[in-house]
């Protein structure tokens, strides 16, 4: 029920019924000098996560024995951070946990019964419906484990579409991404070949995937924004694999971008890890992987498909549909061996992406897109200048006055978790190469500190 504060015309007839002229004749009964004559002092309104700052600055005053400065706040401090590379600190709704706690949800059991599962496989569908929306393809599956398994199964599947075997792959994409890839194919005689990035943009090079083409490539698989921060320009990426007959596979790190940057439309597979969108970065995980493709390809998609559907009563109902390409059948039949149920981590991001909208999540991109412009302007000052030039969503390489180690080694002193360092993926690109990264949560004073810290 909705809270419908009373007008003034209410009160004037509430006071009439009971005979009273004004409200304050109702408290004529306490003595004047127990009433109050000012407004109160207390603090401004809240969003909900500076609630939850405040009261994890209590918390931490409890912790630490300051409890005589609760009042004051706070006596401690939490570390700054600035990683991404995968796995990306944004706010999370305290509804998501509430409703995925729910014994209808907390489960990791697959819904195969759809008449005591409409719940679980309605929001699974809406959750295929939203990622449609975001990536501009035209099916989704209901989530694979994460985005460099769902990477790995879309080369497979665009082996099986096209007949040939064999990817190549930028070396721009997640070097881990890029690691499951090589391990899920070695063993299936898919070669994979790399090719690299322009030195000045960071975006691909064009010239480079144009030569790593051949008759029996399979796909061409990109990330954007990609491993450095950069928007590729995926049209010309496209333009060059479909040339050629090969798909195009469009890989995405940091789900957020979405909200700001165009959609992958030119892509034939998306392979997205939807971790930013309200899953926790706890450890490892858990993240959730999606894959989103044109219906074409629908019958090679690996992973579970829930469809909509009528019941005999003519009533609109939910089925998980096609599952044949899983556990149903034959393992060497099936187009995906998934069998752990990810629907309650896709619930989480349902969740997420309902309580944003649109128009949140545009804003959303936004501040993330505001914050990094400002930290590589500040870390730029400092004398951490930008590697490449490339249009950039949330994070960047920059090359540090020193080694990546020392400079993080320092900053961490000071309660500061500095970027990735780069070296052990790129070497060429130096001893000082770090990638940053800031999302709405990352402060002024905190890229400040990090500027400072430099």
């Amino acid at each position: 029920m909705r809270y419908l504060p009373k007008s003034p015309a209410d009160r004037e007839a509430m006071l009439a019924e009971i005979g009273v002229g004004s409200i304050e004749d109702l408290f004529e009964t306490i003595p004047a000098e127990y009433r109050l004559t000012a407004d109160l002092k207390i603090p401004r309104q809240h969003s909900e996560s500076e609630v939850l700052d405040r009261f994890r600055a209590f918390a931490g005053n409890v912790a630490s024995g300051n409890v005589a400065e609760l009042a004051t706040m706070p006596a401690t401090k939490a570390y700054a951070s600035f990683l991404g590379a995968g796995a990306y600190r944004h706010y999370r709704p305290v509804i998501i946990d509430s409703l995925v706690q729910r014994g209808e949800f907390l489960t990791s059991y697959t819904p195969y019964q759809p008449e005591i599962s409409q719940g679980t496989l309605m929001a699974m569908f809406e959750f295929q419906t939203m990622i449609c929306e975001l990536t501009g393809m035209e099916i989704a599956n209901a989530s694979m484990y994460d985005g460099s398994t769902g990477a790995a199964e879309a080369v497979l599947m665009a082996c099986r579409v096209t007949g040939r075997q064999g990817a190549v792959v930028a070396r721009s994409v997640h070097p881990e991404y890029r690691e499951v890839m090589h391990t899920a194919t070695q063993h299936q005689g898919i070669p994979i070949t790399e090719f690299g990035f322009d030195k000045v943009t960071g975006r691909v090079d064009l010239a480079a995937l144009d030569a790593a083409i051949t008759d029996g490539t399979a796909a061409v698989v990109v990330q954007s924004p990609n491993f450095f921060g950069v928007v590729e320009d995926v049209a010309a990426i496209a333009e060059i694999a479909h040339k050629k007959g090969a798909l195009l596979i469009v890989s995405i790190a940091e789900a957020v971008s979405l909200g700001a940057v165009k959609a992958p439309v030119e892509a034939d597979i998306v392979s997205l890890e939807a971790q930013s969108y309200g899953v926790a970065v706890g450890f490892g995980g858990p993240y959730c992987g999606v894959i989103a493709c044109k219906e074409k390809f629908l019958r090679q998609m690996p992973g579970r498909l829930v469809g909509e559907t009528k019941d005999k009563d003519g009533k609109r109902g939910f089925v998980l549909t096609l599952s044949t390409r899983e556990q149903h059948i034959r393992r060497e039949k099936a187009t995906s061996n998934i069998c752990t149920n990810q629907a309650l981590v896709a619930m989480m991001v349902t969740i997420y992406l309902t309580v944003y909208g649109k128009q949140g999540l545009r804003e959303l991109a936004e501040q993330n897109m505001a914050k990094a412009e400002y930290l590589k302007d500040v870390l730029a000052k400092a004398g951490a200048k930008p590697l490449f030039s490339g249009p950039m969503f949330n994070e960047f390489a920059v090359a540090l006055p020193t080694s990546a180690d020392s400079v993080n080694a320092k900053l961490l002193e000071k309660q500061i978790i500095g970027g990735v360092g780069l070296k052990q993926w790129y070497p060429e690109l130096g001893e000082g190469a770090a990638l940053w990264c800031a999302t709405e949560l990352t402060t002024k004073v905190q890229m400040d500190a990090a500027a400072a810290g430099l």
